[in-house]
């Protein structure tokens, strides 16, 4: 992972675990990976910070499904595959993570993080804990 990456990685992961001991126990295992790893896919498509903001910015103006239909209709690989890569980084993640041999729950979250809390099967609590660690 990029160093902004890492560094937005344990930052989360320090933010679930300082919001857990105030809550709690420590969380387990699973959610601190899960923590760690929900932006894992973002490694597979190459796209450096400026190149990022661009395409999250294109993403808020004509919509992410739009958008990401546009870079999956790309015939070749190029940017646009990269950018397919960078706005299905949820997807991606979560089959890096699988491979990996990785807990479910972390493999879920990876996929899920994105989602609305609706649609998550995570536990919900433990869902929103990471949610609200992530800003997002």
């Amino acid at each position: 992972m990029s160093g902004p990456d890492r560094r937005h990685a344990v930052a989360v992961a320090r933010e679930v675990v300082a919001e857990s001991e105030r809550a709690g126990p420590a969380p387990g295992r699973e959610v601190v990976a899960a923590a760690l790893l929900h932006d894992v896919g973002k490694v597979e498509a190459g796209l450096g910070t400026l190149a990022r903001v661009g395409v999250t910015l294109a993403a808020l103006l004509v919509g992410r499904r739009r958008l990401a239909a546009f870079a999956a209709a790309s015939p070749t690989p190029g940017w646009r595959a990269r950018v397919g890569a960078y706005l299905s980084h949820d997807r991606v993640g979560g089959e890096l993570l699988r491979h990996a041999g990785s807990d479910p729950f972390t493999v879920a979250w990876a996929e899920q993080h994105h989602l609305e809390a609706g649609r998550w099967t995570v536990d919900a609590r433990l869902g929103e804990l990471l949610k609200a660690a992530d800003g997002s």
